[in-house]
């Protein structure tokens, strides 16, 4: 059986700090491969409005991980009800793929939010999660529940935000997000209002 961590996120953009995380997931969190399955819409962040067009943010995850065989790019919660709440698609995840054990990979951030997640029992109960640290989330690893583990991924100093802002002023975004998807970014963050 294959163990796949389900790493949910807006991607808006994709950034090298995601997939340096994914990749230590892999390796110290004993996976097989890692979904990055973009959001349609985070029910915390349903008021954002710098969300691009969810293909647009699919299609730069899809090329940022066309050199890593382990990460996949993922649009499952494209076909389920809106917003999508994290314990409903692991619930059709379960139904989907019987080939697969899922653990659920989410930022120390998160962790600290977790009781007010829909359903948190429910994906405590059925589902191994895996954290990565976040700054300033500090999290005790011998108060963590069964089946919750923190990971060493190390820490990513990047955001999306400063990324969108970059892109915005035209400034490099070498060493941010992938070569490769640069002209992307560019394209979809660098535009200006009436554009």
């Amino acid at each position: 059986m294959l163990k796949t961590g389900f790493f949910g996120g807006s991607f808006n953009p994709i950034h090298l700090g995601h997939i340096s995380m994914a990749r230590q997931m892999l390796k110290e969190g004993g996976l097989d491969e890692v979904w990055f399955s973009v959001t349609p819409q985070n029910p915390f962040k349903r008021s954002a409005t710098d969300l691009i067009d969810d293909n647009e943010r699919l299609e730069m995850v899809r090329k940022a991980l066309e050199e890593e065989p382990s990460l996949t790019a993922s649009d499952y919660e494209f076909h389920l009800p809106k917003p999508s709440f994290t314990w409903s698609t692991l619930q059709h995840l379960l139904a989907d793929y019987p080939d697969r054990a899922f653990s659920l990979i989410i930022g120390a951030d998160n962790w600290l939010a977790f009781d007010r997640w829909a359903r948190p029992d429910y994906i405590l109960a059925h589902f191994p999660i895996l954290i990565y640290p976040r700054l300033h989330c500090p999290i005790d690893p011998q108060n963590l529940p069964q089946g919750v583990r923190l990971i060493d991924t190390g820490l990513f100093n990047v955001s999306s935000t400063e990324i969108r802002q970059r892109a915005k002023e035209g400034k490099s975004l070498s060493g941010l997000v992938p070569e490769s998807i640069i002209p992307l970014v560019k394209k979809y963050y660098g535009r200006t209002c009436g554009d």
